[in-house]
């Protein structure tokens, strides 16, 4: 993998993301090129982690053997289609994109490719991220290999066995993230409302969320559940907010969302 020319359709924060881990783990930067229409990102990236950049999609394919399609899902087609010259015949495609099939890219480009799709979440930006892998069946074992290496850079990662189970990454880690945050939001403002300092609430949440995190990580043998029940005694006060969560059907109501959220990725998908 250290001599793959890597080539980012797009100069977003995901591609920042990707770049900064890539980088950081001593991936030399002359092999990396990003493109973007626009040219403040680019700047912003060659200035910060020395790589190549461009403004010529296809040329930047054409030198790549890994391209890295960062591109919002309704220009995906179009950006694409213009790269249709390319001979992607002995290069991988790697899409952050939610929502598009693995087969309409054949389509787009209008030649077979070996492509694999990934769903990243936000936290990839600090390095603490977790994506989704999923590869078709023309996708060997050394392509996967380098598909998992670069994500890696960011966080973590599984591989998924369909394209169905993408979707569940995303109700489990792609949008959970925002979930999180909500959560966090509706303790601080239930606490500056009680009169605590608004800085002081945020400190004390979201080293709490922080906290629970490390020991969900920490302690695989066991259970969420299990976490909870050491950290709630009978008749106690976690134990008085924690029936308040569940008389407002906290575990029902997350699984709605959960299912919502897959219902709206798969909808997405007919789409495209």
């Amino acid at each position: 993998m250290t001599s793959n020319k890597i080539c980012f359709i797009g100069a977003g924060n995901m591609s920042r993301s990707i770049i900064s881990g890539l980088v950081n783990s001593g991936y030399q930067p002359e092999l990396i090129e990003a493109t973007n229409p626009s040219t403040p990102k680019l700047d912003a990236l060659k200035a910060d982690f020395a790589i190549n950049t461009s403004s010529d999609n296809s040329a930047a394919a054409a030198r790549a053997d890994v391209i890295i399609l960062s591109v919002k899902p309704q220009l995906m087609q179009q950006v694409c289609e213009a790269m249709s010259g390319v001979d992607f015949s002995n290069k991988l495609i790697i899409t952050i994109a939610a929502g598009i099939p693995a087969a309409r890219y054949q389509d787009y480009f209008g030649q077979p490719i070996q492509l694999i799709r990934v769903m990243p979440n936000t936290p990839m930006q600090i390095g603490a991220g977790m994506s989704g892998l999923y590869a078709p069946a023309n996708i060997n074992d050394e392509q996967k290999a380098i598909a998992e290496v670069i994500v890696k850079t960011g966080g973590d990662a599984v591989w998924v066995d369909d394209e169905h189970g993408l979707n569940l990454v995303i109700a489990l880690a792609g949008s959970s993230p925002a979930y999180f945050f909500l959560f966090v939001e509706g303790m601080v403002d239930a606490a500056t409302q009680m009169g605590m300092d608004a800085e002081k609430a945020r400190q004390l949440a979201q080293q709490a969320a922080f906290g629970a995190a490390r020991m969900l990580i920490e302690n695989p043998q066991l259970s969420a559940a299990q976490l909870r029940q050491n950290v709630t005694s009978k008749g106690g006060t976690t134990h008085e907010a924690v029936e308040t969560f569940k008389q407002g059907d906290l575990p029902g109501l997350t699984a709605k969302a959960m299912a919502n959220c897959i219902a709206r990725a798969e909808e997405m998908a007919k789409q495209f």
